[in-house]
């Protein structure tokens, strides 16, 4: 991209940005779900010491909730809006992935074609494949497995330089034969798109997927830092202040990681990848299909996603970490049901808020043992407990001592942020019930044993495992 054309790209995106604002914020869920939404996160940024989170949700093919938490730049203090583009990191690379694929149904290459026939000179290039890279089962070494950011990579530098110096390496592995994520792999990917449309990634993105789908506030933060009414990105030292985070060097972000938007926009894309809009299906299913090894093991991870099953639901989601911002994205492809959580700080909690979110949206009301397991544990936090529901072995357990013991160490907890039943079998005439209770930073496992009568004969809680 030539410097003039990179300036009337971002002059349109930030016209554009402008004029659709308002469309940033969405509220269209019924009141209580969204008070449990906004707890979870407010409560997760508070025991992580994050300073901001843009969310969103996405039900039914569509963007249903947005809203922003805390403080998007401190002194001054500001406030985050669902407005502001914070950096997506390496959920860029789903990204780069689709543009391989849209590559592929044009016809101008495959996926099992040798990366070295379009990027020569690396090594073993006449034996990787494209979907070797795009699946993290290359063997070629990752530039940048760190979790900050190093004095040299302040500097600029050039996807051709990163692959100089990481992609003519030997290999880290046989390929195919070992899963072992690096960045490296999708500057390869990014190379490749670039040489075969003949356009700069983001030019292609722009024109296959960003514009097709409305997602006005795409921004690459490789080529140009975000602006002032946008998010700034922070670090800590150990357990120090929060401070303003140095900025990569251009270049080495790239197609691994160059992309920044507000969460609503990149529900959008969550909203396509569900319903299928953008892709031919067969680029879908090779997406969302986990690569095996050449033993058979499977990977959990797809092109450019991971696959994985979070509480038996089929989950296509992928972290994301530049220097000041981690994310993360949810997609339960099954549900019906996205989450994005993007974050100012690189202390976690995106990964956290966004699991936590998908479980409310998707648990939908309590069972009727839930409700009446989750009655009995706020009683036992106030120091209450309902005699006429305990078996006479259970109404021994619960001495006046234990009752207290309940309250003093529960009852600061508050409430959950989820308490989900996660088992259900038959033993000695009963059944027994397991729950997961679900604070931020804490876990608790909470088991019940009850009679067809509906006595309880225990209800015991201890942290997870």
């Amino acid at each position: 991209m030539r410097i003039a054309s990179a300036m009337v790209w971002y002059a349109a995106i930030a016209a554009s940005t402008a004029l659709s604002a308002a469309a940033q914020t969405v509220d269209s869920i019924d009141a209580a779900l969204k008070a449990r939404i906004d707890r979870i996160a407010e409560q997760v940024l508070e025991q992580r010491g994050v300073p901001s989170a843009s969310v969103a949700v996405v039900q039914g093919g569509k963007v249903v909730y947005t809203h922003a938490y805390g403080l998007a730049h401190l002194s001054p203090d500001v406030k985050a809006t669902p407005e502001m583009r914070y950096s997506i990191g390496s959920v860029s690379k789903q990204f780069t992935a689709a543009a391989v694929l849209i590559l592929q149904e044009q016809g101008k290459l495959r996926l099992d074609d040798a990366v070295g026939r379009y990027v020569p000179g690396l090594t073993r290039g006449d034996e990787v494949t494209i979907r070797q890279v795009l699946s993290h089962t290359s063997g070629y070494q990752d530039y940048w497995p760190e979790d900050y950011l190093m004095t040299p990579m302040m500097q600029p530098a050039t996807a051709q330089q990163i692959l100089d110096g990481w992609a003519k390496k030997p290999l880290d592995f046989e390929p195919g034969t070992k899963w072992q994520y690096s960045n490296t792999n999708f500057v390869i990917a990014g190379l490749i798109v670039e040489r075969v449309s003949g356009q700069k990634l983001m030019d292609f993105l722009g024109e296959h997927v960003f514009r097709p789908l409305g997602m006005r506030s795409v921004w690459n933060s490789d080529e140009v830092k975000l602006t002032s009414p946008d998010a700034t990105p922070y670090v800590r030292a150990a357990l120090g202040p929060l401070r303003l985070a140095p900025k990569e060097g251009r270049g080495w972000m790239f197609a691994a990681g160059e992309l920044a938007m507000t969460a609503h926009d990149l529900g959008l894309w969550d909203a396509s990848l569900m319903g299928r809009t953008v892709l031919k299906p067969e680029s879908y299913d090779a997406m969302f299909t986990e690569i095996k090894l050449k033993d058979g093991t499977g990977t959990k991870y797809g092109l450019g996603v991971e696959v994985t099953t979070r509480d038996g639901r089929r989950s296509i989601e992928h972290s994301g970490e530049v220097t000041g911002f981690v994310s993360d994205n949810e997609v339960l492809v099954d549900d019906g049901v996205a989450v994005v959580v993007l974050t100012n700080h690189m202390a976690g909690g995106a990964e956290a808020i966004a699991q936590l979110v998908a479980a409310t949206v998707v648990g939908g009301k309590p069972t009727e043992a839930e409700a009446l397991t989750l009655g009995i544990y706020r009683d036992l936090q106030q120091g209450k407990i309902d005699r006429g529901l305990l078996a006479p072995n259970l109404n021994d357990y619960f001495s006046e001592q234990t009752v207290k013991d309940f309250k003093d160490s529960l009852g600061a907890l508050g409430e959950p942020l989820t308490f989900k039943q996660v088992a259900d079998e038959l033993r000695g005439g009963m059944t027994f019930r397991a729950f997961r209770v679900v604070y931020p930073g804490k876990r608790l496992s909470l088991s019940t044993y009850t009679y067809p009568d509906g006595k309880l004969e225990q209800f015991l809680v201890g942290p997870a495992d």
